[in-house]
């Protein structure tokens, strides 16, 4: 016969764990309830009327916005905004329409009404109109352009209340780190202040024309967007250290990566443009091919530029320098291959190009030159190039 086991304290133990299941679920029930009726309970105990609120007082200004403020105050009249249209031709009925093209920056140069803007803001137009921060508006004449520089200058007929030109600084003593200002006209939003710093300085990036570099450029993080093209950039005293003129974007947009024609440059650009319309180059009076360069540099596993042609009566024909030549063996030597400028490496025709640049026609630089092995130095006298 199987004994009979018997658990006398089973029933209370159960009975404890369902009332002790039973407290907890109710509380988290009233839990869930005071959660949901909290919005109501707390408008219930809020104030039935708003209170009357007073302005807290500002205080003073700090000492950079003061500065600024100031800045921005001072140089916003020497900044225009730029818009430009292009006439355009219907195929069918041949009538002339003006379509707009695109809008830009740029700032007052002198007292004579001359505007410095980049040459991409007006390339391809058929018209440009200035508009100055009064909301006056001026049909421009074209003046100049250097596309090697993208660097334009316009021209408007302001009869009175002339806006000031915009102070100019140097570019050559610039300092990382230091601060800058950009005032443009960003995505249409005219006359628009941001700031930066100066990220790094002497970049490098092809003109315009697809032939030449723009050297010395100044890198800068402040915020540059399309319609910020030819719109000046400022040093903490409000001078003019550069155009800006591109930026590195991916996506279009600002990504803290903008270049800036420094000012160094425009001065010498900008007077030319002005009084003949076109910028004169300084020349050695060479013939030389960037392509050409290239496959001969290889051959010859140097660095430089090769001299193709030295043109008779030229300030390299007078210094002395050599191009290739045919002997009576009928072989073909390579000339004078060009190493630095002033002491400057040049190791492409781009670069060589950037260096003269550098000068004015009528200054003597110094060559570095490979003759047949050996390394030279010659004296040459730039002129003006055609």
């Amino acid at each position: 016969m199987r004994p009979d086991y018997r658990y006398p304290h089973s029933a209370p133990v159960r009975d404890r764990f369902l009332r002790r299941l039973l407290l907890v679920t109710l509380a988290v029930a009233a839990l869930m309830m005071l959660w949901r009726l909290q919005p109501v309970i707390e408008d219930w105990f809020s104030p039935k009327q708003a209170a009357e609120r007073t302005v807290t007082p500002r205080g003073d200004l700090a000492a950079d916005e003061k500065s600024t403020i100031e800045l921005f105050e001072h140089t916003r009249d020497s900044v225009v905004f730029i818009s430009t249209a292009q006439l355009v031709r219907d195929a069918w009925t041949r009538n002339v329409t003006q379509v707009p093209r695109g809008t830009g920056s740029g700032f007052i140069w002198d007292e004579a009404g001359h505007v410095v803007t980049n040459f991409h803001v007006i390339r391809g137009a058929s018209q440009a109109t200035v508009k100055l921060a009064d909301g006056r508006d001026y049909q421009a004449a074209l003046v100049g352009v250097s596309p090697a520089h993208d660097i334009a200058v316009l021209r408007i007929g302001v009869g009175f209340k002339r806006p000031p030109p915009v102070p100019i600084g140097t570019s050559g003593d610039l300092k990382v780190g230091q601060k800058v200002f950009a005032i443009g006209n960003p995505f249409g939003l005219d006359w628009t202040l941001t700031t930066g710093i100066v990220s790094a300085l002497d970049r490098s990036l092809p003109g315009e024309d697809g032939q030449t570099t723009i050297e010395h450029l100044i890198q800068t993080d402040a915020a540059i967007n399309p319609g910020n093209s030819g719109g000046p950039l400022l040093d903490s005293n409000g001078r003019l250290i550069g155009i800006n003129t591109a930026i590195y974007s991916p996506s279009g947009a600002s990504a803290g990566i903008g270049f800036a024609v420094p000012v160094d440059t425009v001065m010498r650009v900008v007077p030319q443009l002005i009084k003949h319309g076109l910028y004169v180059r300084p020349v050695l009076g060479i013939q030389i091919d960037e392509d050409v360069n290239a496959r001969l540099l290889e051959e010859l596993e140097v660095e430089g530029v090769v001299v193709l042609r030295v043109m008779p009566g030229s300030a390299a024909d007078k210094a002395g320098l050599r191009g290739i030549r045919q002997e009576r063996d009928g072989r073909f030597y390579p000339g004078d291959i060009i190493v630095s400028l002033d002491g400057q490496a040049v190791d492409s025709v781009a670069k060589l190009t950037a260096r003269l640049d550098d000068h004015r026609v009528g200054d003597t630089v110094k060559l570095g030159v490979l003759r047949e092995g050996k390394e030279l130095s010659l004296s040459v006298t730039l002129q003006p190039g055609n």
